[in-house]
């Protein structure tokens, strides 16, 4: 990781799955405190580049690096010389010319972060690419479910909403599968392509709803992503009759099930906000760990 970064979920072995969520909850505050300041990247530069809107994933890798004593300097696409019709590659290089320690990266074509780090001699974190990968969130995704378990091992788990669109859903793929976990994923059927069910061993797919939540341990829903789709794959006023979480399929799940959602949250379209707000509901919970995850994996890629 310390050369080439962290790209993806899916090349990650178990182990540094394993010792990245172990070293994250040392960063984790104790309640109702702050996150305690570091100076483990003292001197160090990490430039954040994204190309897409954010504000969950932005701001946590800012906080994240400062809490660690680094220097950060955010761009925007907006804000960089893309804008003035520069390419992506010619941007890189100049920024890697300036010798930052370190780059985190999002964009919305799929495998960005994988071909520029083949050029450039600095480590990239995906901040996201496109529809395929999204390797922190996955990581604090997993930090949740273990602050409320204990363990990944024998869990069921339900993705439910834009699986077709979302790289959430396949970065959590490839991490639950290496710990053995059930997953079941579900949204309608232009949603939810059936090579899907390829990438990963034992992946069930579903239509239905219901037959998706049933006695299951987590519940991922997932935000409808309209700004990847060429045309709406099912009507606005119809979706969350047939795929919006209400409180009704909560009761189908075990009874400490956990309600997540990688945000923004989308009210009565994708979840209800009596599910929002419930005790079941681990949403801010996983914005929380957002900071402590990205802070052990930019030490980890890093730290001397």
């Amino acid at each position: 990781m310390k050369r080439r970064g962290l790209l993806d979920i899916e090349s990650l072995p178990r182990e540094d799955i394993e010792s990245i969520l172990a070293r994250s909850k040392d960063f984790q505050p104790p309640p109702g405190q702050s996150f305690q300041r570091f100076d483990i990247l003292r001197n160090r530069t990490i430039v954040n580049l994204f190309f897409e809107a954010s504000t969950r994933t932005r701001t946590s890798f800012e906080i994240a690096a400062r809490r660690l004593g680094g220097e950060v300097i955010s761009i925007t696409a907006a804000g960089s010389s893309v804008s003035k019709g520069e390419s992506l590659v010619d941007t890189l290089n100049t920024l890697g010319a300036m010798r930052p320690d370190c780059i985190v990266m999002r964009h919305s074509a799929s495998g960005a972060p994988h071909f520029l780090s083949r050029y450039l001699p600095i480590p990239f974190v995906n901040a996201g690419d496109g529809t395929h990968e999204h390797p922190t969130q996955a990581l604090l995704d997993a930090r949740t479910i273990l602050d409320r378990r204990g363990s990944l091992e024998d869990l069921r788990v339900a993705i439910i909403g834009d699986i077709a669109h979302s790289r959430v859903a396949r970065s959590n793929i490839f991490l639950l599968s290496k710990f053995g976990v059930r997953v079941v994923l579900c949204g309608p059927p232009s949603l939810l392509p059936r090579e899907i069910g390829q990438i990963a061993p034992g992946l069930e797919l579903t239509t239905d709803m219901e037959k998706a939540i049933r006695g299951v341990d987590v519940i991922m829903m997932l935000r409808v992503q309209l700004e990847r789709q060429h045309e709406a794959a099912f009507p606005a006023n119809e979706y969350f009759q047939f795929y919006g979480l209400r409180p009704e399929h909560v009761e189908l799940a075990k009874p400490d099930v956990i309600v997540m959602h990688p945000g923004p949250i989308n009210r009565g379209r994708e979840i209800s906000s009596e599910v929002a707000d419930s005790q079941r509901s681990a949403i801010l919970n996983q914005v929380g760990n957002g900071i402590a995850v990205r802070m052990a994996v930019l030490e980890r890629v890093l730290a001397a």
